[in-house]
This record gives C-alpha cells, structure tokens and sequence, in this order.
C-alpha cells in the first residue's frame, strides 16, 4: 500500500521559514481535511507534498521515496492535485480538459490510446460531467467547473488526490455537490484524498482525518473528532465556540461565539 508523508520538512519562502520540522503521515484510504486561520502554511504544505513547492531541508516521501528524486510522470502517475481557482483557456472543452490527465501516460506526439479514452470516459461518468463533454469550461457553473477540473484529476488514475480549498468561492448548493463528490470518490474508488478546507463543519462532516495547524507547525492531528475541540479551536483560530453533535450523523460541528481574548462576561453577554 503506497504511503506519503514528511521527514523533518523545513518550508521557505525567501529567508522566512514558514513550516519548521514538519513530520506528517497521511492516512491512506481515508480523507484528510488541513485547517488553520489564514496565513497558517496549510496550503504551503500541500504545495510541497504536490511537489510544486521545493523544501529548504527534509523530504516528502512517497513510498518511501524523496518525491523530489522521483521522475516526474513517475510522481504524476501517483498524485494528482487540483490548485486553488484553476483556469482553462478560452474554448477549451470539458472532454479535453479531462484529456489533460492523461498526460503522464503519453509518449511522444502519438495521441491518446483506447485506455486513455476510456479513462477520459470514465472520469467523466464518476463526476456526472459526461451530459457537459463538449461544453466550453468556461461556459460553466461554478459547480460544474470544478468537477470538471476533479475529472481531469482523476483521469491521472492516482490514488493520492490533494485539492486546495476545492468549494472556494462556490455556493452552499455547489460546496455540498463537490464534497459529496469527494466523499463518493473515496468511498467506491479507495482514493486517498488531502484538501485544505476553511469551513470546519465541512471538514467534521466530510473528512476521516483532521490536522490542525498553526504557524506552519502542527497543533493537533487525528479522527475529526478527537481534533475539534474547544482548547484545539482557540489556540489555532483564536475563537471561544460550543462544540454540539450534528443531530443527523453525530459528527461534532463548531459554534463559535466570540473572541479567544474576549471577557468571557462580555462574550457570553454578546
């Protein structure tokens, strides 16, 4: 079972360290939900298990592997990730963009195998983007953009599936289509998958694990559960909140109420 995590992972931006000694291990076959107030360094780590960021010092590994030694079609066979806000040029359709994924797998100027095909096929089908193949992306709800980009993801065939902030600027309607999306993707295909999340209940609801992080350093990690906690909530956000069961599934869901630096007579007066 392929595994992915980090070794004592230092993250730089110029001369400013933003992630020191990070020792992270994903949970395979299981959703990971990344949270943290802005500016914590959630996205910095994804980027830099994506490979997309390079570290001052220590490693990602995959499989065991430096990710940073592997090939990169290697690299792009296992993990797929799906950045903050992607654009598709002008006119570019939703069965191309899909096609896109199968890069990693093509040599040379020989076009698309009958296995791409019917991987582009079937990525389509998973996201329910099939009836929407010959539509410009940019033609588009906000919804069906973003699974059209998760088609595309998928269409790599990885078992490792990083998003950040996937439901960004999307309607509750579309946050819930995608998430929905995820959490099918993982159930029936044993994906693994990683995503930056700023809704917390989103990420009780629909993620097995939860890592919270402030300051580039990991504060708690674990079953959702086990993380969302009132000291957890006002150490990393900074947020006085009741933690209540969800009454359909149990799950715990975050109220927050005032300020951590708040007077609790002032806040409960609030």
């Amino acid at each position: 079972m392929v595994k992915i995590n980090t070794e004592l992972l230092d993250i730089a931006y110029m001369d400013r360290i933003v992630v020191r000694n990070l020792n992270l291990s994903i949970p395979t076959g299981k959703i990971t939900a990344l949270v943290g107030a802005n500016g914590s360094g959630k996205s910095t780590i994804l980027k830099a298990m994506a490979r997309l960021i390079k570290p001052q010092s220590g490693n990602v590994l995959l499989d065991g592997k430096s990710i940073h030694a592997l090939p990169t079609k290697e690299v792009a066979k296992q993990l797929a990730i799906l950045p903050q806000n992607p654009t598709a040029p002008d006119g570019l359709t939703v069965n191309e963009l899909v096609g896109y994924g199968r890069f990693p797998y093509q040599s040379g100027f020989g076009g698309m195998s009958k296995l791409d095909l019917d991987v582009v096929k079937w990525a389509l089908e998973v996201t329910g983007m099939t009836g929407f193949k010959d539509r410009p992306v940019d033609q588009l709800s906000g919804g069906q953009r973003q699974r059209a980009w998760i088609a595309m993801a998928l269409a790599q065939n990885t078992r490792f599936l990083f998003l950040d902030e996937p439901t960004t600027y999307l309607d509750m309607g579309h946050q819930l289509e995608v998430l929905q999306l995820l959490r099918k993707l993982n159930e029936d295909e044993k994906r693994t998958i990683v995503m930056v999340v700023h809704d917390l209940n989103h990420a009780t609801r629909y993620a097995h694990h939860m890592v919270a992080i402030k300051q580039g350093t990991v504060v708690s990690e674990g079953p959702t559960a086990e993380v969302m906690t009132e000291n957890v909530l006002s150490e990393v956000f900074g947020i006085r909140a009741d933690i209540v069961k969800d009454p359909r599934t149990g799950v715990p869901l975050c109220l927050p109420y005032a300020l951590a630096d708040e007077p609790v007579a002032a806040a409960a007066g609030k």
